[in-house]
Parts: structure tokens; C-alpha cells; sequence
């Protein structure tokens, strides 16, 4: 039976037939059909709670029918959790590399977006231990093994938990370092330019004194010709007076 992207059925028979012994076949055939499950979906934390939640009651059904020890049962679990914890990691790895994509292409983490996608990667361990739990309440007789292997579990601590931990400290620290960068490429700019001041204003100075110069040679220029043009003072006198003489006579 296919459920949630999982063959169960597989899953049953694999722990109704598995040994002690076969506990990293266990871990490995777990992780497989978890992941593949988690890649035929939208990455959500509903998809992942109904996936760990699918493959964990598979494996208590299978474990049930198990005539191992209980002691060897709860080691069976233990491997399950473990397998879950493996693909879970691979999509702690699948978010890290989406987001820095997005954060190198300008998107910052103070987006709602981003910021819901760290606070879904926090949740992940959370999401995990509790489907997990929930299953454990409707395994009838190995709810007991599911609790011990679920509390041993938790005391040495998910590879997820860390994982996720991790990846969004280097995230936020990645994003500091950006701003960071950033500030300190508009500082070179600023200091560049305040640098080249003083030849700056030192050019516009020169530009503007030879706008004066010009303006004056223009000047002093018009004032000559116009100069030139007048008569010399007295010049046209004397004809004045001769004129005036003849007309007496």
C-alpha cells in the first residue's frame, strides 16, 4: 500500500523480517523511503509531520509482527529514528542551499518569506519528535519501546536539530557579512571621492577662472572698436568754421 508517497507494506515486511543484526539495512531502507516520500512533495512541515508520521507507523506494524525481544525491537526503532533523521537532514541541506540562492540574488533574510523558511527549519527536530510521539500513542504495545528508543533518541540528539542550528547561524552570519561588505564598499566609495575633493573643486575653479578670462577678453575687445568708431575730439571744426565764414560774405 502506497501511502503518502510511501510503500508501507515494504516497510512492514522489512522490520517483520529484520534481525538485531540488520539494523543499518534497517536505517538505510527507512531513509530511502522517507526522502524519496519528501521529494515527491512541497517541502512543508505538514508534508514532513504526515511522512514521519506514515513510515513511523509502518515500522510498528512491521516491529509487531517481529518475534525479537522487546529489547531488540526498541534497537529496531532506534534505527528508524535514525533513518528518518538522515533524509530529514537532506532537506536541512535543501533549504540552506535554496536560501542562499535567494540571498544571492539580492533577497535579504529580513523578507517574510526568508524569515518564515528559518523559522521552519528551527521547528524541523520539533516537527519530527512530535509525529513521532503521536505515533508512538496509537502503537498499541510498542508505544513502551517507541517512548525508550524516542527518549535515548533525544538525549544523544538529532542530526537534524544540529543541522538546522547550524545552517541558520551561517545564514544570519553569511547575511551580517554581506551588510557588512556592503557598508564597507560605500565607505571606499565615499572616501575615493572625498579623496578627489579638493582636485575636483580645484578643476571647477579653473574652469570658472578661464570663463572669467574669457568673458574679459571679450569685453576689453568690444570696447576697442567701439572706440574707433567715435571721431577724434576737434577733428571737424575748423570745416565748421570755414563754412560759416562764406556764408557771411
Amino acid at each position: 500500500m502506497i501511502k503518502a508517497g510511501i510503500d508501507q507494506d515494504a516497510l512492514v515486511t522489512m522490520f517483520a523480517e529484520a534481525s538485531a543484526k540488520q539494523g543499518e539495512a534497517l536505517r538505510k531502507a527507512v531513509s530511502g523511503a522517507t526522502l524519496k516520500a519528501l521529494q515527491g512533495r512541497e517541502l512543508t512541515l505538514d508534508s514532513i509531520r504526515k511522512v514521519v508520521k506514515t513510515v513511523a507507523d509502518a515500522a510498528s506494524m512491521g516491529a509487531a509482527k517481529n518475534p525479537a525481544s522487546e529489547v531488540d525491537v526498541e534497537s529496531m526503532l532506534g534505527k528508524a529514528l535514525a533513518g528518518i533523521d538522515s533524509a530529514l537532514l537532506q532537506a536541512v541541506e535543501a533549504n540552506r542551499k535554496a536560501l542562499e540562492q535567494f540571498m544571492s540574488h539580492g533577497v535579504g533574510l529580513g523578507e517574510k518569506p526568508m524569515q518564515a523558511a528559518l523559522a521552519n527549519l528551527e521547528k524541523m527536530e520539533d516537527v519530527f519528535f512530535s509525529a513521532i510521539a503521536k505515533a508512538s500513542k496509537g502503537a498499541g504495545p510498542l508505544q513502551g519501546p517507541w517512548e525508550q528508543a524516542l527518549a535515548a533518541f533525544k538525549l544523544k540528539g538529532s542530526e537534524t536539530g544540529t543541522q538546522a542550528t547550524q545552517t541558520v547561524e551561517g545564514l544570519l552570519a553569511q547575511a551580517q557579512s554581506t551588510l557588512r561588505d556592503t557598508r564597507a564598499s560605500g565607505l571606499r566609495a565615499a572616501q575615493a571621492m572625498l579623496d578627489s575633493y579638493a582636485a575636483l573643486v580645484s578643476g571647477v575653479l579653473i574652469g570658472m577662472s578661464e570663463g572669467l578670462k574669457a568673458g574679459s577678453t571679450s569685453a576689453k575687445s568690444a570696447s576697442s572698436s567701439d572706440a574707433s568708431e567715435k571721431p577724434a575730439p576737434g577733428s571737424g571744426a575748423p570745416a565748421a568754421k570755414s563754412s560759416a565764414r562764406r556764408a557771411r560774405r
